[in-house]
């Protein structure tokens, strides 16, 4: 093997971020390869790369401007900074008169002949016809089938070497090795959507992989091929970017005000939070405890939840700290149930609860008859000769429930709502260790389910428990819908996270595990606390609680919580919807309408991570904008629970708000496109209309109230930690990595340090640090290093 060639394409593709499939989508950032390098740097050379906006469109910095989310002092303060004088309106007209145009793309054909080889290989059972020779792999099936292909002229079996390696050193004979990065990046930058796919694929080893495998180096041997055959050069021509260095700069003014005027305000109302909290006394137990996940939907809820009775609601990763795959029983598929960088160690399937064997085989039975009904369908719609017999003859049918889908889709939605937890009401999960070998192996040891039940504990700073504790994982529900795994929880791979819920539920609740956590960690459960998991649903706001093998005992408190959960149901959907009337079957007929281009919003308006007590944000509507993740300092002695915090959702958030600050800025190449024109290739993807590249992002109806009117505001995340601002460097100097998104202003940062009363500083490069507290954020500013954070340490 070329030990250069292979090198020089790894190199290549570092910066060709992945593509996840529709049904496991999920959000990360697409320049992820670029986040060694200053994010001005980094989007200017992808900008470069793949002719594509870095920076929001000038129309989005005047609709913030006239809403006055950007605050004329601080962009004045900015603009003087960077030496320009001159009224703020006056730059943003030079920005509104030199809006980009398209790049004509010269490789039109080369793009066109892969994108209808790649949807042929790369079908995962849409097509009723499979391409031939596709277990042989991408370039061998290829190569035998081209010979075929009239759009390219004659060719010959023998004139096409046999490998990809061997075509790609041919195809190269004339170009000095040095050239090898160029050439390789221009022709994967050219369709990043599919070559992120491939990239997905091969690090994920799929089954789909493994049956018909292709790589880097096939794609490239088949597209230079086709290429020199259409006398298209291999070597791009230097060029560039659509925008000069002014223009730049000034875009990156403008959004570095947008962001600070929203943190000023962010300051204001954390330090508000800071203040209620000193003058509280000693908390009541409440009646119940709820955990959701750190999702921005999830704020709504638990301020409406908290309004409705004695509740105490909190913040957590919603895989709640099980690094999962789950089962199905429907399918039987099993799918990934935790975040993409952490390394599954468990399945979780499902079995019979004691009493009720019988009603989980009819339920198995009923899904077999449902899944060769399904089956049976597809073969009578795509085969040839039954086609048009079958559209015929059920025509009416399929009218009528078109019909009704559209008069009565809330009432429908309801109906099928009575069915869909009728395996919880039947099942319990099963939890297995998987092993290096990929095969599941019975049981998991007492330690291991400690562990996970306290480090859940552990991160979010518990202090006591309720008689009733509900971990509360969330999904979403929406119709005719291709982007529907968009909506479900981004913590557990983009699945439901009601599995995780109640897999931790269930262990919470064993007496040999409350057992060791009080003998072993001083955690001590009273007997009359029960564990529930739950599910929140996102479009609808419901609470489903998962109470089929509740004890008597606790009968009374839970009919009670369900009457609270659907009065907050009831406001939250009012306060999310705009709503006074009926607001819960409005949003049950979002939910089930074909026809509905935006079921929801999913997590667009995020811009901040507040990682702290519930305190600090429970008097603030934070309209959604900000993941909440529980922490009390006092309790974590060793700042071990903070840097798992850091390691994990931190970085996950990080990739949400990329994700979506990239689709919103250039949606054609980052994000979705329009739904109205998508078209789903392979069952893993859509295109936009008959082809082109393979949609990476979220589709335009996600991001825009309508065509051009923003809904998500594109800013970079900030994230807000309580806690004392040494122990924060010392883990920053531990990890590289989140320094790196920090001094490369990826992100930002600011720390309530409560050893100092509370005062709010913001990071800046290399451990320096600036008071940001809104008493100082316009005077003269206080400034820490790491010398100084020694100082305050001792």
């Amino acid at each position: 093997m070329n030990q250069y060639l292979l090198s020089s394409i790894d190199k290549a593709a570092e910066v060709i971020g992945k593509t996840w499939p529709l049904y496991t989508f999920v959000a990360s950032n697409p320049l992820a390869g670029y986040e060694k390098a200053p994010f001005l740097e980094a989007v200017s050379a992808a900008q470069k790369q793949f002719n594509a906006n870095a920076f929001p469109a000038a129309k989005l910095y005047r609709q913030a401007w006239e809403k006055g989310d950007i605050d004329l002092k601080v962009l004045d303060h900015i603009l003087k900074v960077n030496g320009l004088s001159k009224p703020p309106d006056d730059y943003l007209k030079i920005l509104e008169e030199h809006q980009g145009s398209e790049e004509v793309n010269g490789n039109h054909n080369v793009d066109r002949l892969m994108v209808k080889w790649l949807s042929a290989f790369m079908d995962e059972g849409l097509a009723e016809w499979e391409m031939p020779y596709k277990s042989e792999g991408f370039y061998t099936a290829w190569r035998l089938l081209v010979i075929y292909d009239t759009a390219l002229g004659p060719a010959s079996l023998n004139d096409i070497p046999k490998t990809s390696e061997a075509a790609l050193v041919q195809l190269l004979s004339g170009y000095p090795e040095n050239d090898y990065v160029k050439i390789f990046s221009h022709h994967l930058a050219a369709l990043p959507g599919w070559v992120g796919y491939i990239k997905h694929r091969t690090e994920s080893n799929s089954d789909w992989q493994q049956d018909f495998p292709i790589d880097l180096m096939d794609y490239l041997a088949v597209r230079l091929w086709i290429a020199q055959k259409l006398n298209v050069t291999l070597l791009p021509e230097d060029k560039e970017a659509n925008t000069d260095g002014f223009l730049l700069k000034l875009q990156y003014i403008w959004l570095q005000a947008w962001e600070q005027s929203w943190q000023n305000q962010l300051v204001i109302s954390l330090e508000n939070g800071a203040n209620i909290t000193q003058f509280k006394g000693k908390p009541a137990v409440p009646d119940a405890q709820m955990v959701f996940c750190i999702d921005t939907r999830s704020e709504l809820i638990r301020r409406h939840v908290e309004s409705k009775g004695n509740y105490e609601t909190f913040g957590y990763a919603g895989f709640f700290g099980i690094a999962m795959d789950y089962q199905s029983p429907k399918d039987g598929i099993t799918r990934k149930a935790c975040p993409p960088i952490v390394s599954s160690a468990y399945t979780v399937s499902e079995s019979a609860q004691v009493d009720k064997k019988e009603r989980f085989l009819a339920n198995e039975n009923k899904n077999e008859r449902m899944k060769f009904g399904d089956y049976f369908l597809k073969r009578m719609k795509n085969m040839l000769p039954a086609a048009f017999g079958y559209v015929e003859g059920s025509g009416v049918i399929y009218g009528l429930s078109l019909l009704a889908r559209t008069i009565i889709p809330g009432s429908i939605y309801r109906k099928k709502q009575k069915n869909i937890s009728q395996m919880e009401a039947t099942c319990q999960p099963d939890i297995t260790k998987i092993s290096h070998e990929n095969k599941n192996l019975p049981g998991v040891s007492l330690e291991e389910k400690v562990s996970m039940v306290k480090s859940a504990f552990d991160l979010m700073g518990w202090k006591q428990f309720a008689p009733l504790v509900l971990f509360v994982g969330h999904g979403s529900h929406s119709a005719n819908n291709p982007f529907g795994s968009s909506l479900d929880c981004g913590a557990c791979a983009a699945s439901p996270g009601r599995h995780n819920a109640r897999m931790l539920a269930k262990m919470a609740n064993l007496l040999h595990v409350r057992k060791a956590l009080a003998e072993i960690h001083g955690v001590l459960i009273p007997e009359t606390t029960l564990f529930l998991g739950a599910e929140h649903n996102t479009t609808t706001d419901e609470i489903v609680l998962f109470d089929s093998e509740a004890p008597e005992s606790h009968a009374k408190l839970i009919a009670n919580l369900k009457l609270n959960l659907l009065k907050a149901q009831q406001s939250a959907t009012q306060n999310r919807l705009g709503t006074s009337g009926d607001s819960v079957s409005k949003a049950q007929e979002k939910a089930n309408n074909w026809g509905e281009t935006r079921p929801e919003w999913g997590l667009a308006k995020n811009a901040g991570f507040i990682v702290g007590p519930r305190d600090l944000t429970k008097n603030t509507n934070l309209d959604s904008r900000c993941f909440l993740h529980s922490y009390d300092w006092e309790l974590d002695t060793t700042g071990k629970a903070l840097e798992g915090i850091m390691q994990g959702p931190l970085v996950v958030t990080q990739w949400i708000n990329n994700h979506y600050y990239f689709s919103t800025v250039d949606n054609n190449t980052y994000g979705g496109g329009s739904k109205i024109t998508h078209n789903i290739t392979g069952k893993f993807g859509v295109v936009q209309g008959n082809g082109g590249d393979l949609k990476m992002g979220l589709p335009l109806q996600s991001l825009y109230s309508s065509d051009n009117g923003m809904y998500h505001q594109p800013l970079r995340l900030t994230v807000t930690i309580q806690a004392p601002i040494n122990r924060i460097a010392d883990i920053l100097e531990r990890n590289n990595h989140l320094k790196s998104l920090l001094d490369n202003e990826w992100i930002y940062l600011m720390v309530m340090d409560p050893m100092q009363k509370n005062e709010i500083f913001k990071y800046k490069k290399t451990l320096k640090w600036e008071s940001a507290s809104s008493n100082k954020a316009s005077g003269t500013q206080r400034t820490l290093n790491t010398s100084t954070l020694t100082e305050l340490a001792v």
